[in-house]
């Protein structure tokens, strides 16, 4: 299972490729022969990187869904409109297509960031000003992690 972690600062060269940093190539040895897939992010300005594995689950899930249903049809339309299959050349960087790059209107300096199974790509500005947004980060944690209970994570002793 896929836990990746940290936050990279990268710049696009001329032709739209990024180099993965060194931190996120160790995290993902076992996936890089298979590739990426790359995609925007339905809920931020951002695009996600996401393992071919991940995504290939990630798409089991959407065949799940019946798509005689309106409403699943229009969501696996939006979600999946623009998934494009990368893999990194010989240098290590990534081609990152056009057509996704002016969405969120990335620019050439982009940070990377690790989340779980998936990566985050953010415009440098865009990241940090989504960081800066006021977020009641009590509030949010009692609501999104309170249902979990008591609990306890794998390693956490209490």
């Amino acid at each position: 299972m896929l836990n990746l972690l940290g936050e990279y600062d990268v710049r696009l060269d001329a032709k739209g490729r990024l180099v993965l940093p060194s931190g996120l190539k160790k995290q993902l040895a076992d996936q890089l022969s298979k590739g990426f897939v790359i995609n925007r992010d339905v809920f931020r300005p951002c695009l996600v990187l996401y393992p071919f594995e991940v995504w290939e689950g990630t798409s089991r899930m959407l065949g799940r869904l019946n798509r005689f249903v309106e409403k699943n049809m229009d969501f696996i339309r939006r979600f999946t409109s623009g998934a494009t299959h990368l893999e990194l050349d010989g240098s290590g960087r990534l081609l990152l297509p056009k057509a996704l790059m002016d969405d969120p209107k990335l620019g050439k300096e982009l940070k990377l960031v690790g989340l779980g199974d998936r990566v985050e790509v953010w415009s440098k500005a865009g990241y940090l000003q989504m960081r800066r947004e006021k977020v009641d980060l009590s509030a949010l944690a009692e609501e999104v992690m309170g249902s979990l209970g008591n609990e306890q994570a794998p390693g956490n002793i209490s």
